[in-house]
C-alpha cells in the first residue's frame, strides 16, 4: 500500500463520524502540540527565570498570532482549492496548486520575518507594554520571527496533505519538533543561561525542523502531491483563488487576534501578576480551542471534497455531525479545565497571585468555550461551499468591533479582570447564532447551483 493510500481518507463516501474522527484527533493532537510551542517557553522561563521574564514572553502571544493569523489563513485557500481537486479528480490541478503554495510561503515568510523584525518595538509599544519587560519582549519576538519561514513552509505542506485526508504525518513531525523545542529550551535556559533568548531561539529552530519535515515528506510523494523543486513556480490563476478563499479566513484569524490584542493591552495596564496570569491561563484556554480547530478543518475539508464530487446532500450531515462532535468534547474539556484549573495554572507559575489572576480569566472563559464552536463549523461549511465574506463579516462585526466596543466603553466602567473576559462568551453566542443561519439561507442556492452543473454534464 502506497503512503498516499495509507494515510488517505475517502470523504465522499459512506459514514461520517469515523471518518471525521479519523481526520480531527490527529489533527487536535497536532494543534496541541504547536500550542506546546509557547507553552514550553512560558513555562521554562516562569519557572528557571521569573516572573518578569514570562511576563515579557506571555504579553507577546496575541501579538505573535495577529501576525501569523494574518498569513496562515491561506492555508485554508490551499485546503480548500486542492480538496474541491481531489474531489473532481483534477490531477494536474493539484501539482499546480502545490507547488504555487510552496513557493508563495517560502517568498511570504522571508518578506514578513524581515518587516516584524524592524517593526518588533513599535507594535509593543502600541500595546502599552510596560517599560520593565519592553526590552525582553522585542528580542524574544525578533528572534521568534526567524522560524516563521519555517511555520508558512509547515502550515501550507501539512494543508496539502490534509486535503487528502492526510493529518497524521504532520502531527508526527509536529511531535518531533515540539520535543526538540523542550529540550533545547531547557539547555538554551537552565545550561546557558539565556533566558528570554534561549526559549526564542527554540522556538524558531523547532518551526524549521517541523519545516523540513513536512518538505521531505512531499518531495517523496507520489502522485499529483509530489513536490519537485525544479517545478516551483507561482501559477498567478491558482494563487488567485487560494488568496480568494484564503484571506478571508486570516484575516478572520487576525481579527480574533485584533481582539485579543485590545484585551491584552487591556490586561497590560493591570501590572505584571495580571499580564503573566492572563498569559498562563490564555496558554490553557488556547490549547481548549483545539478540538474545536480540528473539527473547523474537518468541516471544511470534506464539505470542499464532496462539493469538487458534486453530493450537495452530504454537505449538510458534515456540518452537523461535526457540529455535535466538537460542542461535546470543548464541554466536556472546559468543564474540566476549570475544575483543575489551579493545578493547570501551577505549571506556569509558582506564585499563587498569578495563579488568582489566571482563575479569573479560567472561570468566564473555559466553561463556555463551546459556544465557538458553532462558530467555526458554520464557517468552515460556508468556506468549503466558497462563502468566504460572510464569516469575515460576521468575525469583524462581532468579534472584532465589539470587543474592540467593550473595552473602550464597559471596561472603563467595571474596571474588573471578569468585566473584561466576559466579552468572550457574548460575542462567541453573537457570531455562532449569525453564521449558523446565514448557512441556512444558502443552503438552496448550492443545492440548484449542483444540480445545473450536473445538468449542463449530462
Amino acid at each position: 500500500m502506497s503512503a498516499q493510500k495509507k494515510y488517505s481518507i475517502d470523504m465522499t463516501n459512506g459514514p461520517l463520524a469515523g471518518k471525521i474522527l479519523r481526520f480531527a484527533l490527529p489533527f487536535m493532537a497536532a494543534n496541541i502540540i504547536q500550542l506546546l510551542f509557547n507553552a514550553a517557553d512560558v513555562v521554562v522561563v516562569g519557572k528557571f527565570a521569573g516572573d518578569t521574564a514570562q511576563a515579557a514572553v506571555t504579553s507577546t502571544t496575541a501579538l505573535v498570532s495577529l501576525i501569523v493569523n494574518l498569513f496562515l489563513g491561506l492555508g485554508v485557500g490551499v485546503n480548500v482549492i486542492v480538496g474541491q481537486a481531489l474531489g473532481s479528480g483534477e490531477r494536474s490541478r493539484i501539482s499546480t496548486v502545490v507547488h504555487t503554495a510552496i513557493l508563495t510561503g517560502a517568498l511570504l515568510g522571508t518578506a514578513m520575518t524581515a518587516l516584524s523584525i524592524w517593526a518588533a518595538p513599535y507594535m509593543l509599544e502600541r500595546m502599552g507594554s510596560p517599560e520593565q519587560i519592553i526590552g525582553l519582549s522585542t528580542l524574544y519576538l525578533r528572534i521568534y520571527f526567524l522560524g516563521l519561514p519555517g511555520e508558512l513552509l509547515y502550515t501550507f505542506g501539512s494543508a496539502l496533505l490534509r486535503s487528502q485526508g492526510d493529518t497524521k504525518r504532520p502531527m508526527y513531525y509536529l511531535t518531533l519538533a515540539g520535543v526538540a523545542n523542550v529540550i533545547l529550551n531547557l539547555i538554551f535556559v537552565i545550561g546557558f543561561h539565556w533566558s528570554v533568548a534561549g526559549v526564542a531561539v527554540a522556538t524558531a529552530a523547532s518551526k524549521w525542523m517541523s519545516a523540513l519535515l513536512v518538505m521531505y515528506c512531499l518531495m517523496h510523494e507520489t502522485g499529483p502531491m509530489h513536490l519537485d523543486p525544479a517545478q516551483l513556480r507561482i501559477h498567478w490563476p491558482t494563487l488567485k483563488d487560494i488568496v480568494r478563499i484564503g484571506v478571508p479566513a486570516g484575516v478572520q484569524s487576525s481579527l480574533f487576534s485584533l481582539s485579543n490584542l485590545t484585551i491584552q493591552s487591556a490586561v497590560n495596564s493591570m501590572g505584571e501578576v495580571a499580564i503573566a496570569g492572563a498569559g498562563a491561563a490564555a496558554n490553557i484556554n488556547n490549547i481548549l480551542h483545539t478540538p474545536t480547530a480540528a473539527f473547523y478543518n474537518a468541516s471544511l475539508t470534506f464539505t470542499s471534497q464532496n462539493i469538487g464530487a458534486k453530493k450537495p446532500e452530504r454537505v449538510e450531515r458534515v456540518l452537523w455531525t461535526c457540529l455535535w462532535m466538537s460542542v461535546l468534547v470543548a464541554t466536556v474539556l472546559g468543564v474540566a479545565s476549570v475544575i483543575f484549573g489551579p493545578w493547570l495554572l501551577s505549571i506556569y507559575s509558582n506564585s499563587a497571585e498569578v495563579i488568582e489572576a489566571g482563575m479569573i480569566r479560567m472561570v468566564t472563559t473555559s466553561g463556555f468555550i463551546a459556544l465557538n464552536a458553532v462558530t467555526n463549523m458554520a464557517a468552515g461549511v460556508l468556506r468549503g461551499l466558497g462563502y468566504t465574506m460572510v464569516p469575515l463579516v460576521t468575525i469583524l462585526t462581532s468579534t472584532c468591533f465589539l470587543r474592540m466596543a467593550w473595552v473602550a466603553v464597559v471596561f472603563p466602567l467595571y474596571r474588573t479582570p471578569f468585566s473584561l473576559y466576559v466579552s468572550y462568551p457574548i460575542t462567541w453566542a453573537l457570531s455562532g447564532l449569525v453564521l449558523l443561519g446565514y448557512y441556512f439561507v444558502v443552503r438552496p442556492k448550492f443545492y440548484d447551483r449542483v444540480q445545473a452543473q450536473l445538468a449542463k454534464e449530462s
